[in-house]
This record gives C-alpha cells, structure tokens and sequence, in this order.
C-alpha cells in the first residue's frame, strides 16, 4: 500500500494546535541580526539600522538617531525588500575550533606559563578589548598584557623593565600619527627587542567598528571637549563607563574591529612570542 499524502499538506500544514509563530516561521526566510544592517518595520514602517537582537526585542536605530524597540515576530521585519524573520546571528567566536581571534582553536590546551616578555596598552579599555578578542591566544602563548596608565613615561619604563631577546616587550598606542606627543614618546624608545606600534585613533573606543553600534561613523568631537563625554553625548550613551561596557559586550571577534587595531595587535603577539 502507498503512503497516504495529503494533498492539503503544505509548508502551512502542521499539528492544528501548533502555535500561530511556530507555523508563520516556516513561511519566513531567516536572516541572520547582523548590527549595522538596515532594516525595516512592518507593521509601523519604522527603517533604521540594527543597533542588537536581545531578548526577544529588535533594536533599530533611525536616521533622526531615534532608537525604538520592536517585537521579535516571524516575517516582522523587511531587509532589502524582502519581509524576513530576524534571528541572532552565529558568532566566528562560537564556531568549533576557532577563537574570538579567528586564530585556530587547540582542543584541551592549557595556559602556558608566563613568558617574560609583556605586551604593554596605554590602559584598561585597551586591555579588556584585548582580552575579549585575543584572551584564548594569549594564554596559549603565555603572554601577559600590562597597562601603562598612559605613556608619558613610556621611555622610563622600558628602561626599567631591560628588554633582552628572552625578554621582548611589544607596545600598543593609541593616536600614533606624524605630529602627535605619542609618536615622538614612541620614537624615543629604540631597542632590538622593543615595538611600539598602535593605530590612528583617538581612544581604543574608535577601533570598534562603528556599525556595532548601529552607526556610520563616530561622531566628530570639536577640539578642548573630552572625547568620551562628548560621544557619550552625541549618541546618548550615558556615562562613559555605562557607555564602554555597552560597546564592549557588542564585541564578539575581531571582525568587530578595525582592521588597523587587529593588525597591530597581531605584529605585537607575532614579536613578544618569535624566538630568536
């Protein structure tokens, strides 16, 4: 006897008590909540730029810079035209054997003792930033990142510390440009077994790419302002802290950074761990 197929059945065919959401999700494409992409409301006809999916809310963020919050719902939201079910997208960071880092993943490593080389960062933002994308890294090669507190002391403090091949020390800079007092702190120290590189930016902050937050660019700070409070300002963020915890908890992998910071910090580990 053939299998009885009910010529009624279709991607709507389900259990009769199925909920509503359950069959409507089957109609819908899913599309992965990638921050930064744009994205329309159905229902109100609200578009703007994904600012995060979390708990069951999708946050968009408008052109006015207005942020509302709308119900996670099979086919609620339109992209490129196209009524879709938004769903929380899968971080490089979760995928087997590869860390936040993008680097290969070692299955049951261990942290290695402590090399006495160090990688130094002007403070703790740099630091946290580090340890979020490149943690797993470091540990597996043993290397120890320290914070300066700002460089204004930087010559000193590698003469203190006496680099030698066994015992390297890279450097991280933010606003390493021609002209700038980090450039020349950086050009003062000049040793075989010291880097000192970093990125163009302001404050680590801006390393962050800024469609993590929903946003185009950073905003632009007029001169004699603090750079912090004035984004905060610009983009309603609160205070700085509250602020840098919200960017940081966005960060998942490198690809949420600035190529300029990623390929500094991967010279640096590249030159404390290279043995000579």
């Amino acid at each position: 006897m053939g299998t009885f197929r009910d010529p009624m059945a279709g991607i709507l065919s389900g259990p009769i008590d199925a909920p509503p959401e359950d069959r409507l999700a089957a109609v819908y494409p899913k599309v992965p909540a990638v921050p930064g992409m744009r994205v329309t409301h159905r229902a109100s006809g609200f578009s703007g730029h994904l600012v995060r999916l979390e708990g069951g809310g999708v946050e968009l963020k408008g052109a006015t810079g207005l942020d509302r919050v709308f119900r996670q719902a099979p086919g609620a939201f339109t992209v490129d035209g196209r009524a879709v079910s938004l769903v929380r997208a899968a971080s490089p960071a979760a995928t087997p054997g590869v860390t936040a880092s993008g680097s290969r993943a070692v299955a049951g490593s261990r942290a290695r003792v402590a090399r006495g080389g160090r990688l130094w960062v002007e403070g703790v933002h740099d630091a946290e930033l580090i340890e979020r994308v490149w943690g797993d890294d470091l540990r597996e090669e043993g290397v120890v990142v320290e914070r300066l507190d700002g460089i204004d002391h930087l010559a000193a403090a590698v003469r203190s510390f006496d680099p030698n091949p066994a015992r390297r020390l890279g450097v991280l800079v933010d606003h390493l440009v021609d002209g700038s007092k980090e450039s020349r702190l950086a050009a003062s120290v000049a040793h075989p077994d010291v880097l000192v590189t970093g990125t163009p930016f302001v404050d680590v902050w801006q390393a962050v790419r800024p469609s993590v937050l929903g946003i185009d660019a950073w905003p632009v700070i007029p001169m004699g302002t603090d750079w912090k409070s004035g984004i905060c300002g610009a983009l309603g963020l609160g205070t700085p802290p509250a602020a840098w915890r919200h960017l940081l908890g966005k960060v998942t992998t490198y690809a949420d950074l600035e190529p300029a910071l990623v390929g500094a910090v991967e010279r640096l580990i590249d030159f404390v761990t290279e043995t000579t």
